[in-house]
């Protein structure tokens, strides 16, 4: 398995399993596909933070990280999204999401980010170092309950002494 930048030509196929993944997915609303080309085309998106999983020239994966403002005691302070993120079925629990968030962490770092936010299934994304916001200083002000919406510092420190609120994830 490689993990790889994505490419324009690559993208109908990223549309498709992102389409099929999530038809088996826990939680759903049908439309993260159509999500993906929403955050492709805002001013949010990041070329270098999509990435894909590949078995042979097979797309067995795909994570996006694009640009997340929060409102803080000290200003705008510029975080990452990660969404989404998607495996194909006959792939999971073999270790292509973990290695998908791990590369994705480690490029972020690399363009000098410090931290990430999602919304996601606490017992899965715990095991990445993400927690509630409340925890990390950050009120969410979205209509998604606590307990989705997660943070993660991918630099230990990095929201020490920042108060802040999230009220949009797009």
């Amino acid at each position: 398995m490689n993990i790889e930048r994505v490419n324009k030509k690559d993208y109908n196929e990223i549309y498709e399993l992102v389409k099929t993944a999530f038809e088996t997915a826990q939680v759903s609303d049908g439309t993260e596909q159509d999500f993906v080309l929403k955050l492709r085309a805002g001013n949010t998106y990041i070329q270098e933070l999509e990435l894909i999983a590949k078995n042979n020239e097979e797309i067995i994966g795909h994570i996006m990280f694009t640009k997340l403002n929060i409102k803080t005691n000290k200003g705008e302070y510029v975080a990452l999204l990660l969404a989404p993120l998607c495996v194909k079925l006959e792939y999971r629990n073999k270790g292509v999401g973990k290695k998908l968030v791990y590369t994705g962490f480690e490029e972020a770092k690399k363009l000098g980010y410090e931290a990430v936010f999602l919304v996601g299934n606490p017992q899965y994304y715990n095991r990445f170092g993400f927690k509630e916001v409340g925890k990390l200083g950050i009120k969410n002000k979205t209509e998604i309950p606590n307990e989705f919406v997660l943070g993660c510092e991918l630099v230990q420190g990095a929201l020490d002494n920042i108060e802040g609120e999230i009220d949009k994830l797009d």
